[in-house]
């Protein structure tokens, strides 16, 4: 009877459940328990296998550039973070009202780390998520609209909770890359947020992006509900590099990692 309930759990996709019962087989003492309180334990198991595989597909999707947490950031780092802003973004209270986020600061501040962390957290918070580096979606983009998929994939980026671009205005923008930006911000505005990371400061977007008219289009979309974020200090690739030795030579026994291992 035992091994019949088990390939009915598993015949319904009840995996959680499942297990969770031969592990009660396999403990002695869940024998004296009653019947009610042996099956909620198969439900609570049930639901939180259900909602760990749901967390590991959403993060599997988002396709993060780093596996970040919150909970690791820095706060005695001199990156100018706001802690009270932090803890109210985590609560991603901002994805609810639809608001943006803006990052920028210097290369190797943290903004990627930081990025992906909220990211993490939205995924943790049952909101789909979706990492790019922007030259890298206005390439794929270009190559959608040559196989004439592109409605599609501007139809799925809507769909996303979270889209976080990366790498913002790095590369001039081609007027049909342009008019795409505006077709996201446009489909996103007060629908979804999107979180974007720029070395450049927000002042210079508008510069940057180029034409005057398609500038004030993307931007009054995206900046003005936005929460704002300006890191700054040392690159932390920096703090971790290998320092030089004699000569302006990098002599790996002078990294203190090396030196650590030795020892």
């Amino acid at each position: 009877m035992r091994q019949l309930t088990v390939d009915k759990l598993a015949e319904l996709s009840l995996n959680g459940m499942r297990k969770a019962l031969e592990g009660q087989e396999a403990e002695p003492r869940s024998r004296d328990l009653s019947f009610e309180d042996r099956l909620l334990m198969l439900l609570d198991a049930e639901e939180l296998f259900r909602k760990q595989r749901s967390l590991e597909y959403r993060l599997k999707a988002a396709g993060l550039r780093q596996n970040a947490r919150m909970e690791e950031l820095d706060y005695k780092a001199a990156r100018s973070f706001d802690r009270a802003l932090l803890d109210s973004l985590s609560s991603c209270r901002w994805l609810k009202e639809k608001r943006n986020l803006l990052l920028t600061g210097p290369t190797g501040i943290g903004k990627t780390f930081l990025a992906c962390a909220l990211a993490g957290k939205a995924c943790q918070m049952s909101h789909s998520a979706r990492y790019f580096r922007l030259p890298r979606l206005l390439s794929e983009l270009s190559v959608a609209r040559g196989q004439g998929t592109s409605r599609t994939k501007l139809a799925a980026i809507a769909r996303i909770d979270l889209l976080v671009l990366d790498d913002w205005g790095l590369t001039p923008l081609t007027d049909v890359e342009r008019r795409d930006l505006l077709e996201i911000f446009d489909d996103r505005y007060d629908r979804r947020s999107t979180l974007v990371c720029a070395q450049l400061p927000v002042e210079n977007w508008h510069e940057a992006i180029g034409d005057p008219t398609l500038a004030d289009a993307i931007l009054d979309r995206l900046v003005h509900n936005a929460y704002r974020i300006e890191l700054k200090g040392e690159s932390i690739r920096k703090a971790k590099g290998i320092p030089k030795g004699r000569g302006g030579i990098i002599d790996p026994s002078e990294n203190p990692e090396n030196q650590a291992a030795t020892n």
